[in-house]
């Protein structure tokens, strides 16, 4: 007889398109969905931009907020210092149960940013990881972020990606607590692209590479809504 509520029989995805959305009640609906979930609860994948908003992480501290004029400042539960999200930036949440999937912390962090380096890879960016500085760079300049909380066994949080941005914003941070940190974006290093397609198929190719990393699901459920 098959256990139910073996890995193999668990390894179901809903993945959800939300659109360009506020961050608060995003974040407190990955707080909550983690609070409730239960050892069969199928893995998701928020896909989605915030208006513009700075999170500062667990152990941010205010001096890495320069000017932030009338862009709030949410103090926020994930690791981290200070980072801007905003109109035109990939943001995935990865909300998985690595208890249930037998992914270490550091393993999530690989396989992200592994994601990551594909998809720039697929439009001729050449891009990777830094030891000791989680996030994807393209020369010294960082074009992603990551950022994860675990709580019972599971993930939430996750990563983004400027695709076609206004990075003015960045100037009045120091972005992940790093003083002189150049930021740069997809679409600085594509010319000639349209922003909005190239948001689209950066966001196909993300959600495709992170599945392959992930590994196998044995069913895949994409929604629009929470």
């Amino acid at each position: 007889m098959s256990d139910s509520s073996s890995p193999e029989k668990n390894r179901r995805l809903i993945v959800r398109q939300l659109g360009l959305t506020d961050y608060e009640p995003v974040w407190r609906a990955m707080q909550s969905f983690t609070d409730s979930r239960q050892q069969d609860t199928p893995d998701e994948l928020w896909l989605l931009s915030h208006r513009p908003v700075f999170t500062q992480g667990q152990a941010g501290k205010a001096e890495h907020v320069l000017t932030p004029g009338q862009i709030p400042v949410i103090q926020i539960d994930r690791g981290g210092q200070v980072t801007y999200h905003g109109p035109g930036q990939l943001v995935v949440y990865l909300l998985i149960d690595v208890r249930r999937a037998a992914i270490g912390v550091r393993e999530l962090v690989s396989i992200i940013e592994q994601a990551i380096v594909d998809t720039l890879a697929g439009v001729k960016i050449s891009a990777q990881p830094r030891a000791g500085a989680p996030g994807v760079y393209v020369g010294d300049a960082k074009i992603a972020s990551l950022g994860l909380r675990i709580r019972r066994g599971c993930s939430y949080h996750g990563m983004s990606l400027n695709v076609a941005m206004n990075m003015e914003p960045f100037n009045r941070i120091n972005p992940c607590g790093y003083q002189g940190l150049q930021v740069t974006q997809v679409i600085d290093h594509t010319p000639g692209v349209d922003p909005e397609s190239l948001m689209e198929s950066m966001e196909k190719q993300v959600l495709q590479n992170l599945i392959l990393q992930l590994g196998p699901y044995s069913w895949i459920d994409v929604r629009q809504e929470l």
